[in-house]
């Protein structure tokens, strides 16, 4: 398992209170936070995960070199009161870079892990600038992954995010990953990607990469999740699909039958019989403690004994009516 400090650097600007990531993009950038210190911790006692922002007032150090989950959980929640702005990534990574260098564990490998939901703005949007700065990062050997949702996907796609990466990467240590919005979790994706892949105990390379350096999207798997990593959770998704798409099957079957019924007159002579049916029906159905629907009467005004009394005489008319018959 790796030997890593990592730094993990959040959006915190006011594109942040958008609510097309549920429940909010801040709270699932936050609960993805949770997943990936946890997954680090548990993969060596000895990592170290600290966490700042870089929107409001300017990148502000939150949490260094913990161990702990729960001073996380308060650096995310301070982070929660002091939404808006924008983001400065240039300026973020560098403090980032420079926390990791006075890391009190020198055998820790130094890694940054910065969350882009907002455009590109000033010396981040020039690629230039931000080649120079992945240069700088790969010669001093720290590795750094850009998970890139909301309106960060579409500079995700543009070169400037993936030119970064490509300078940036040295033996596939870096990546670019794109999570689009969606019914899967940000967390979940992230902890499916080549991100975490490595803490997970899967080898390097495993994950098949979107790019030469390394840059994973989410859009080769149904749900954004690859089932030879996650079957449980990839699985849980699939059915959930199929649950969904058989009560929409089955509510437009059921509308489309109460419109039927609406709209075709019953044939002459067959009112009689197909209020025995429906009698019947509901007998059968209360014997089995099953709730059927009755012709015209809601469930909840006709009881049970009014629906036994209802099916008694009716079978008590018919057994009269072949009676009748067979003395004719």
């Amino acid at each position: 398992m790796p030997l890593e400090a990592t730094m993990m650097v959040i959006d915190n600007s006011e594109y942040m209170r958008n609510g097309d990531y549920v429940p909010s993009r801040f709270d699932a950038q936050a609960d993805a936070v949770n997943t990936i210190v946890q997954t680090k911790i548990d993969s060596n006692p000895e990592n170290t995960v600290g966490v700042m922002t870089m929107a409001h007032k300017g990148p502000e150090v939150l949490v260094t070199h913990s161990k702990e989950l729960g001073q996380v959980v308060k650096g995310l929640h301070t982070a929660s009161l002091n939404m808006g702005g924008y983001i400065d990534i240039p300026t973020a990574i560098n403090i980032a870079q420079l926390a990791l260098k006075h890391r009190e564990n020198k055998n820790l490998r130094q890694r940054i892990i910065v969350f882009i939901g907002s455009p590109l703005q000033g010396p981040a949007a020039d690629e230039r600038e931000m080649v120079k700065l992945a240069k700088k990062l790969k010669k001093n050997n720290v590795a750094i992954d850009l998970i890139v949702f909301g309106d960060g996907i579409e500079e995700g796609e543009s070169s400037v995010l993936k030119a970064f990466i490509e300078n940036a990467s040295s033996a596939d240590n870096s990546h670019l990953v794109s999570v689009p919005p969606g019914p899967h979790l940000l967390s979940d994706v992230i902890i499916s990607s080549p991100v975490l892949a490595e803490d997970r105990g899967i080898p390097p390379g495993t994950i098949a990469a979107a790019g030469p350096s390394g840059t994973g999207g989410t859009n080769d798997y149904e749900f954004g999740v690859d089932p030879n990593l996650d079957p449980e959770l990839a699985m849980a998704l699939r059915m959930s699909m199929e649950e969904e798409r058989a009560r929409q099957a089955a509510e437009e079957q059921a509308h489309g039958s109460t419109d039927a019924s609406q709209t075709t007159p019953p044939r002459d002579g067959a009112t009689g019989d197909a209020d025995e049916d429906a009698a019947l029906r509901q007998a059968l159905a209360m014997s089995e403690g099953r709730d059927v629907d009755m012709d015209g009467e809601d469930e909840e005004d006709l009881d049970e004994e009014e629906a036994i009394a209802r099916a008694i005489e009716m079978s008590m008319k018919q057994d009269q009516e072949e009676h009748g018959q067979k003395k004719q």
